[in-house]
């Protein structure tokens, strides 16, 4: 990847309702950029121009009219929680569709990526959005092929990422593509983010996103997997756990958690293997703590689950964590 130190344009589209760290989380990565070199520009548009509401209730200055953008680099569409599950704004879609005919490239955040799908640009290409929102997204627009666990997504010159943070990552990869990885490492340090997660990783962490209910029974088994990973944990021991049959145990998880049991202490597995990583063991060492078998075991479902080897993944936390 080569730099290329040329001035460009880059427009987030709020809305009332817009979440914050959406349209804020993204510009600053291209602000911070700005301090090593490269000179991107930013404004920030709606439909009529105005200012808007966020979803904090704080209100956000917009310098543009979205029918005032033409022929800019970079246009992102920031996501709120009123694009998912009731009729968009047809003037938001309308403006949206307009520029997309002219921008050099095409970026969501979160939920935004329901916008792009109404104004059709989604069709036949691929695309994520917030895990909570996948299903939605696939089922409402059968032209878009949804990867619901991807951080994000890139088809040709259209961008989608995930819920949040992940519009950070997408950041931060547009920056490398324009400037390349020394800029972008000195980027992400200054902003004590990783280098750049790799597209294709899980969107969230096991042990904070899917926990059972609190009164729920497999509390008991979630906690015996966590306390003791290397341990036992086929189907017939954790229901021996809970009190159930291996049937009922493997419904359960189903219905709460959304994976089998099998899967789930994999997940947590690959998860404390990679806080371990993060603590700057080695991949042996993380491997062995994660209760991982070997360290073959560990890489193959490592690379299955997050798209990315340990060694890679450790590496680029350490040359974002020292530079």
């Amino acid at each position: 990847m080569g730099a290329d130190r040329g001035s460009r344009e880059v427009v987030v589209i709020v809305f009332d309702g817009v979440k914050l760290l959406d349209a804020v989380g993204p510009a600053e990565v291209f602000a911070e950029a700005n301090r090593f070199g490269a000179d991107y520009r930013l404004r920030f548009a709606s439909v009529d121009g105005r200012d808007v509401t966020t979803s904090i209730g704080a209100t956000f200055a917009v310098t543009d009219r979205i029918s005032a953008i033409h022929d800019v680099d970079t246009v992102l569409v920031a996501g709120g929680d009123g694009l998912v599950g009731r009729p968009i704004d047809p003037d938001l879609v309308d403006a949206v569709r307009a520029v997309a005919t002219t921008t050099r490239r095409l970026a969501s955040i979160c939920t935004g990526a329901f916008v792009l799908a109404q104004a059709g640009v989604l069709d036949g290409r691929r695309a994520t959005t917030h895990w909570r929102h996948t299903r939605l997204l696939a089922k409402a627009f059968p032209l878009t092929t949804v990867e619901p666990d991807a951080i994000f997504v890139q088809d040709g010159t259209v961008f989608t990422s995930a819920g949040v943070s992940a519009g950070i990552d997408l950041a931060l990869a547009l920056v490398e593509m324009d400037h390349g990885s020394p800029l972008v490492r000195d980027v992400a340090r200054s902003l004590v983010v990783y280098l750049k997660r790799a597209g294709g990783q899980s969107q969230f962490s096991v042990l904070v996103e899917a926990s059972p209910p609190p009164q729920s029974v497999l509390s008991r088994v979630t906690d015996a997997i966590t306390a003791d990973p290397a341990g036992d944990h086929g189907v017939k021991v954790l229901a021996a756990h809970a009190a159930l049959s291996t049937r009922q145990l493997t419904r359960l998880f189903h219905a709460e958690l959304g994976t089998t049991p099998a899967r789930y202490v994999e997940s947590v597995r690959v998860d404390l293997g990679r806080a371990a990583l993060d603590a700057g063991h080695s991949v042996g060492e993380s491997a062995r703590l994660a209760g991982f078998g070997s360290p073959e075991t560990f890489r193959r479902v490592f690379v299955s689950t997050l798209g990315v080897s340990p060694k890679a993944y450790r590496d680029r936390f350490r040359t974002a964590a020292v530079g």
